[in-house]
């Protein structure tokens, strides 16, 4: 996020009366959000590679995948009745996640969001370019999830379709290939889609299946993520559990999650170091 320092013009004689607070009535709002420092986590602006790629083409190629997805988990019976427990849990903590997200991106607040829970033991979750969020059941049932760390999991995912590293992704990769057409196995190869519930990557480039999101994405959505998760009431403490328990799962095959996840000691030091910017959020929000 940018951030201008103000400053107020006083000196000796008629300009001495002049406050902060007074000139801040003079302010736009949205240069008094700017004026005043903000209460969270520091992270950059989005990646020029982004502007490449134009979000209108990234998000309707997420949303035609992503019911593509949907209309093969259901052929397979895989797919989440909307009665079903564990997605009903998956929406409620979505709804109080989505209203945090517009800060951190204007759009957010057009995409149409959707929450889908697919039954797989793969270890996974995601969330497409423009809202479309989608949970495996073997990350919570595997791992036992608590809201806190789901939320933790969902601000995370939510948070790289809010950066926008998607559309990064693709924007290096228009560049590295000299085109702007980006195949659907690039979203397919990014989001960890389990190829036995769809046929979507074979009708990519095999060039683009082994693209990732990178440390700084990854980084950069661990804090976004959490600071989401506490604006939202959930205790941010709980993504030092979440990464325990994917490091514990992560020992002998690796789950798909965090095949594109890196993990280990020095993720959770940096969730730990960011934890006094996040926790009087978390706080106000319990009140």
């Amino acid at each position: 996020m940018n951030r201008h320092r103000l400053w107020i013009a006083t000196s000796r004689g008629r300009w001495a009366g002049w406050t902060l607070a007074g000139t801040l009535l003079l302010l736009s709002p949205f240069a008094l959000t700017q004026a005043v420092a903000r209460e969270g986590v520091e992270v950059g602006q989005n990646s020029a590679f982004s502007k490449l790629v134009p979000a209108e083409d990234v998000e309707r190629s997420a949303a035609q995948q992503f019911a593509q997805l949907q209309s093969q988990a259901k052929a397979k019976n895989a797919l989440a009745s909307r009665d079903d427990p564990q997605l009903q849990r998956l929406r409620e903590i979505a709804k109080k996640i989505i209203p945090f997200s517009l800060e951190w991106n204007p759009r957010a607040k057009d995409w149409k969001w959707e929450v889908s829970l697919i039954s797989s033991p793969q270890i996974n979750a995601f969330c497409m370019p423009g809202g479309k969020i989608a949970f495996y059941t073997g990350i919570l049932d595997k791992l036992k999830l608590s809201d806190d760390e789901v939320a933790m999991v969902m601000g995370h995912e939510v948070a790289h379709a809010l950066r926008e590293h998607a559309r990064e992704r693709m924007g290096k990769t228009a560049v590295t290939h000299g085109a702007a057409r980006i195949g659907g196995a690039l979203l397919a190869g990014v989001f960890g889609i389990d190829p036995n519930l769809t046929d979507m990557l074979a009708r990519g480039g095999a060039n683009l299946l082994t693209l990732e999101f990178s440390r700084e994405d990854e980084s950069e959505a661990d804090l976004v993520g959490m600071e989401l998760a506490a604006r939202a009431g959930f205790d941010p403490r709980a993504g030092v559990t979440l990464w325990q328990k994917m490091s514990a799962a992560n020992k002998g095959a690796p789950p798909q999650w965090l095949s594109t996840h890196p993990s280990g000691g020095s993720r959770i030091a940096e969730i730990e170091r960011n934890l006094p910017r996040v926790m009087p959020l978390y706080e106000r929000a319990r009140r």
